[in-house]
């Protein structure tokens, strides 16, 4: 049986060393006309609400979807080298989206709250954006609800690889809210604690299974497998 895959971007891929921050302050300041006084609050958010939340946060109004959109695309654009210089590819990681890549019958892609055109300045920057499809990812501009963009992602590999409907996903992130979005859209979760929250919080949240990062590929694959069984 096949199996989708989907992969959360900060802190379950890679570690941004703060360049994520970088880029919602330019984007704020190119929108608001000022720098930002506090910081954005990311936590497994969508673009979508980080950049409403931060105006809220400045007693300002958001402005349009559109414009923000513009202001994120162009503060994102051509920071691969701040990235690969600062940040850095989380353990296991690499060698977790290859073994996803050639196994048969599992697609891979992503699910984040990035825009797309920064999750491909992100993953880019490592050479990780090779070993997914990023064609059919969902992504922050699809909705800034984390959970509505499973089903974005399931209707986009479905209608690429001509899936059944009933293709099981697996969402893999460093959140509780990856946890949500994956028990409110019907979804399998593995968690890492990779990010923020400790793998006690990951379970807290309801997550099938909790990892401290990706080092154990073979824990992992074999967990992707039975899953993936008819």
């Amino acid at each position: 049986m096949p199996l989708i895959v989907l992969w959360d971007i900060d802190h379950t891929l890679i570690d941004n060393s703060g360049v994520s921050k970088e880029i919602y302050a330019a984007a704020f300041t190119a929108l608001a006309g000022r720098a930002p006084v506090r910081p954005a609050r990311t936590e497994g958010r969508t673009d979508r609400l980080i950049i409403a939340g931060m105006f809220h946060d400045h007693g300002l109004e958001p402005p349009a979807w559109e414009d923000a959109l513009a202001a994120l695309e162009a503060a994102g654009a051509g920071r691969e080298a701040d990235l690969n210089r600062r940040g850095r590819v989380l353990p296991g990681v690499r060698q977790a989206l290859e073994a996803v890549a050639e196994e048969d019958g599992m697609v891979s892609s992503v699910l984040t709250g990035n825009i797309a055109a920064n999750a491909r300045v992100k993953l880019g920057a490592f050479g990780l954006d090779a070993l997914l499809d990023l064609g059919v990812g969902a992504y922050g501009a699809d909705s800034a609800d984390r959970a509505a963009l499973v089903d974005v992602a399931r209707s986009r590999v479905r209608a690429v690889y001509d899936l059944p409907d009933d293709t099981a996903v697996v969402l893999v992130g460093d959140t509780p809210r990856d946890v949500d979005a994956a028990l409110t859209s019907g979804a399998h979760i593995v968690a890492v604690a990779s990010g923020v929250n400790s793998e006690d919080e990951l379970r807290q949240a309801g997550a099938h299974l909790v990892l401290p990062d990706l080092s154990d590929v073979d824990a992992l694959m074999a967990h992707l497998r039975e899953l993936a069984r008819p």
